[in-house]
Parts: C-alpha cells; sequence; structure tokens
C-alpha cells in the first residue's frame, strides 16, 4: 500500500476585505484578495480554494500558479467562476514535479472531499 501525505501549504492568502469597502491602500483587489504577490510566479504546484468555515471547495494544479490563480478569478471558463464569491482563504503547496503535482491533486480532492471536483471524483 503506498502512503501519501499532503505536506502543509507554503502560502495562504485570505480575504482581507469584503468587495466594495474602502482600502487604506491603493492595491489591486480580485474578490477581495490583494496578497498575490506573495505567491510564486514561475513555480508549480496545488492551489486549494476554502471558503470561510475552511471546507474544500476546489483543488487545483498549475505549472506556474500565481498566474493560474488569477486566472480563476478573471477566465469565464473557470470550474469556480459562479462560487467565487465564496472563496475566502487560498492555500498554495509548491510542487515542482508534474507527475506528483497530478498524484496530489487526485488524492486530495478524494481525501478531502473537495465540493466543486467532479472530473477526478473516485468516493460517492
Amino acid at each position: 500500500m503506498i502512503k501519501i501525505e499532503i505536506p502543509n501549504p507554503d502560502i495562504v492568502i485570505t480575504k482581507s476585505r469584503q468587495v466594495g469597502e474602502k482600502v487604506e491602500a491603493p492595491l489591486s483587489s480580485v474578490y477581495g484578495f490583494t496578497d498575490y504577490n506573495k505567491i510564486p510566479r514561475d513555480k508549480g504546484g496545488i492551489i486549494l480554494f476554502f471558503n470561510a468555515n475552511d471546507d474544500l471547495l476546489f483543488v487545483g494544479k498549475a505549472r506556474k500558479l500565481r498566474p493560474r490563480v488569477k486566472r480563476h478569478f478573471e477566465d469565464t471558463v473557470s470550474p469556480i467562476k459562479a462560487y467565487r464569491d465564496e472563496v475566502y482563504k487560498i492555500a498554495v503547496l509548491v510542487v515542482e514535479e508534474p507527475m506528483e503535482r497530478e498524484i496530489y491533486e487526485t488524492y486530495i480532492i478524494n481525501t478531502l472531499h473537495a465540493k466543486y471536483n467532479i472530473d477526478k471524483v473516485f468516493y460517492k
């Protein structure tokens, strides 16, 4: 039997303000997230989206993390496009190896029961 341990997140960003509220600094805010600069631009890894109750909503993987996280909030074809307002916290795991990313993504989806991942679900 293979034992897989989910690594701890390298970066966690949370929604700092509600959309539409005044902020003291003129930072770009997409759905309330302003700390995108903490996410590595040219590293690959796993992205975990959580709601305010710490329930896992969606798991994704990317070759370049920061652009992919931003695209989830801008694309019209993103799997979480209807649930963007529900996202409260984003956790990022840096995983450089593509095969490891695939394994971790599938394992996390099925172990933590991601709510909006429907294509890689093995539990019912």
